[in-house]
């Protein structure tokens, strides 16, 4: 689902990862709403050779590729259709100049992870939720799109789950009453986490 927080789930991930030390990249296939690059403070153009194109390296060494790297103005609209999309999320996969990486996370929306599942080598996906209602049929879309295609789903993420009153601590449940792990349960899948709604999150970013 759009907003959830899909690319900031996989920047935490990817931090995390870095910080056991294994080699990290994020291919951000969120083409139409690149955001990995602004959370990382990390700027293009992005440089390449007869090899291919190089990402860009933010200041932990969590390699990045994104559209927003290879535009002139990171700010200009991306207005392009799908197939168009969808190249460009393989050829984020086939022309860049990756090195040797323990983990590649592709973030992405829509059609986006129908492209990722038939042209990259996926070995699980993460569903990222948040606590409204609408949640139950779109993690299940989600689940079942996963099945079609023979991926494992590793478990799921909710997002903004709570957030903690800043001066008696009580979580308040902005969205409402979470229902993910009853969902979880249906499906036989693990909640991994949930994370807070934190405006200390948005200033690091």
């Amino acid at each position: 689902k759009g907003g959830v927080g899909k690319s900031f789930v996989t920047a935490c991930l990817a931090s995390a990862m870095r910080k056991k030390g294994y080699n990290v990249g994020i291919l951000d296939a969120d083409v139409t709403g690149p955001s990995i690059p602004k959370m990382y403070g990390v700027h293009g153009p992005a440089m390449g050779s007869e090899m291919g194109i190089y990402p860009v390296e933010a200041s932990d060494g969590i390699k990045i590729m994104s559209v927003n790297l290879l535009m002139e103005d990171e700010e200009a609209p991306v207005v392009w259709r799908g197939p168009v999309i969808a190249g460009t999320v393989k050829q984020f996969w086939t022309d860049v100049v990756w090195g040797d990486l323990d983990y590649l996370l592709p973030p992405g929306t829509g059609d986006v992870p129908l492209t990722v599942f038939q042209s990259l080598p996926v070995d699980g996906i993460v569903i990222v939720t948040s606590p409204q209602e609408l949640v139950q049929m779109i993690v299940k879309k989600a689940y079942n799109m996963a099945g079609m295609m023979d991926i494992p789903v590793l478990g799921i993420v909710e997002n903004y789950s709570y957030l903690v009153c800043p001066d008696c601590g009580r979580k308040i449940k902005v969205f409402g009453e979470s229902h993910i792990d009853e969902i979880a349960s249906d499906m036989g899948l693990e909640v991994l986490g949930k994370m807070p709604l934190d405006p200390a999150f948005a200033e690091l970013a």
